[in-house]
Order: C-alpha cells, then sequence, then structure tokens
C-alpha cells in the first residue's frame, strides 16, 4: 500500500510532533501551519491569531504499520479535545484541536473516532474535522524541536510528560519496543 499523509492539530505542534516521532509507522513529521487565510505564514504571523492557522503537524505514515484509525486514538489521547483554543496555558485559535482530512475515508474516519471519544470524555468533544485546503512547513527552527532541545523548559515540563503518557498507554507502538 502507499504512504499516506494525516495533518493534525492539538495544541503546539511541538507536543504532537515528539510523540508521533517515536511511533512506529510513521516515516515523516512535519511541523506547520494548516486553516488560514494567509498564504506562507510565519510563525510570529500565527502566534497572533489573526491568520487564522493552527499550529499542525503533518505525518508521512505506512498504512500497513499504523492506520489512521490508530493515529487518530493517540491524538485523542496526547491532547484534551474538550478545551477549545487551548492546550494546558497555550491559548489562542492556533492551538485549537482539529483534523485536517484529505479523504472521504479519512473523513469518516474521523467521524467514527469523534463519535467513540465523545463517550469517553466528560465535556464534549470540539475537535473541528475540517479538510486540507492548504499546508505551510513552520520554519526550521521548529522542525525537530524536542530531540533538539530536550532539556528546555517547555519541552522538559509540557512535552516529556505526553511522551511518558504515549509510552505508557501505546508501548507496543512506540519504536522503543
Amino acid at each position: 500500500m502507499a504512504n499516506e499523509t494525516a495533518v493534525l492539530g492539538g495544541g503546539c505542534f511541538w507536543c504532537l510532533e515528539a510523540v508521533y516521532q517515536e511511533l512506529k509507522g510513521i516515516l515523516h513529521v512535519e511541523s506547520g501551519y494548516a486553516g488560514g487565510q494567509v498564504d506562507n505564514p510565519t510563525y510570529e504571523q500565527v502566534g497572533t491569531g489573526k491568520t487564522g492557522h493552527t499550529e499542525v503537524i503533518k505525518l508521512t505514515f505506512d498504512p500497513d504499520v499504523v492506520s489512521y484509525r490508530e493515529i487518530l486514538e493517540i491524538f485523542f489521547t496526547i491532547h484534551d479535545p474538550t478545551t477549545l483554543n487551548r492546550q494546558g496555558n497555550d491559548v489562542g485559535t492556533q492551538y485549537r484541536s482539529a483534523i485536517y482530512y484529505q479523504s472521504n475515508a479519512q473523513l469518516d474516519t474521523a467521524k467514527q473516532i469523534v463519535a467513540e471519544m465523545g463517550l469517553v470524555w466528560d465535556a464534549p468533544i470540539v475537535t473541528e474535522i475540517v479538510p486540507l485546503k492548504a499546508y505551510y512547513k513552520a520554519e526550521d527552527c521548529h522542525q525537530n524541536f524536542y530531540r533538539q532541545h530536550p532539556f528546555q523548559g517547555y519541552c522538559a515540563f509540557v512535552i516529556a510528560p505526553k511522551l511518558e503518557k504515549f509510552k505508557a498507554v501505546f508501548g507496543e507502538k512506540s519504536r522503543q519496543q
């Protein structure tokens, strides 16, 4: 089967990037921006909340190793899909929970997972499910951020716990196994 891509927003892209880099079947993870009205936005522009963009990751994956459904199950475990425009102390529309689908199959899977997650979470799921219209790669300084700065404050106190949660819940899917 040919490789596929998935684009997800769930808070700071550094957090999602770090987790999915550890998942078997993920061939490439790239931080970027999607869902806005400005072409080729910068991190500073997106940070104002005025471009309409979400901080996202673009995953290239081998569907023979990890399914789109499994990617979404992990997504709903490592971020809070019930907080509108926020993840922890990261607040703003750029941190919203969003699934940017690229096919009817991805749309159907996303709708199914969101319905299932609605039974798991105590509060309503606010994750947007929208078509991917454009994706823009983030600046090089945002790529592989956790791997380059594991002891930086945000990495140590926000990203590391998400990685630990991923390994605790999905350990058999981790590259570390």
